[in-house]
């Protein structure tokens, strides 16, 4: 009994991960970046790791998603393609996948690794390592 409940409740968490990632790329398509940033957790401890190295805090990365894709052309459409999600400990899950940016300025392309909490009775992502 005691197994079956935990299955459950990972599948639950898994599918409300899933769902956050959903609303976040619906709201890059619609050129919504602070909409987008609502998946991160909302705190200056929020780790995002990319090509320029290693950026703490929420602001500090929504600035730089700002400069990356200044408008809507520039941020095109994104999909997500999920190659693994599981959990590592009690309450927190990781996500591996892909991510693929389709915009009038060109192409873009990589790999993501995310490390999601329930916080506050939602799940964020407190870690975030693309490529």
């Amino acid at each position: 009994m005691i197994l079956i409940s935990f299955a459950s409740q990972a599948q639950k968490a898994e599918k409300q991960i899933l769902l956050v990632l959903d609303s976040q790329s619906a709201c890059w398509n619609r050129g919504d970046i602070e909409g987008f940033m609502q998946g991160y957790w909302h705190n200056d401890s929020l780790k995002f790791i990319g090509k320029n190295g290693l950026r703490c805090g929420w602001q500090q990365t929504l600035d730089a998603y700002k400069k990356g894709y200044p408008d809507k052309a520039a941020m095109g459409r994104l999909k997500f393609g999920i190659i693994n999600i599981g959990a590592v400990a009690k309450g927190l899950y990781q996500v591996v996948g892909t991510w693929q940016v389709n915009s009038t300025k060109g192409d873009l392309k990589g790999v993501f690794s995310l490390l999601f909490k329930k916080i506050d009775g939602k799940w964020v992502i407190i870690m975030d390592h693309t490529s």
